[in-house]
């Protein structure tokens, strides 16, 4: 996970302590990630990062934890390099 995408994602994170370190196995739900704020951070990745996130990917599985959800960014960035 890079800098660009924990500043992305922790904002919509509330139980996520400001000096606590997001680790890839942390899981979102238990973070305060509810569903109305995984689209607003949808929106955040889409706009920060420059990847859009097809639809077949808004899953709960992609929205587990930090790791599936920066493994879903990840390729959804490699489709739209393979797309350009």
């Amino acid at each position: 996970m890079d800098k660009a995408f924990t500043d992305t994602l922790r904002p919509h994170l509330r139980y996520l302590q400001p000096d606590q370190p997001l680790q890839p196995a942390d899981r979102l739900r238990d973070l305060g990630l509810n569903s109305m704020q995984a689209i607003d951070l949808v929106f955040d990745i889409e706009d920060n990062l420059g990847v859009q996130l097809p639809d077949d990917q808004l899953t709960d599985a992609n929205f587990e934890t930090a790791a599936t959800l920066w493994a879903a960014v990840q390729a959804a960035g490699a489709d739209d390099l393979v797309n350009r």
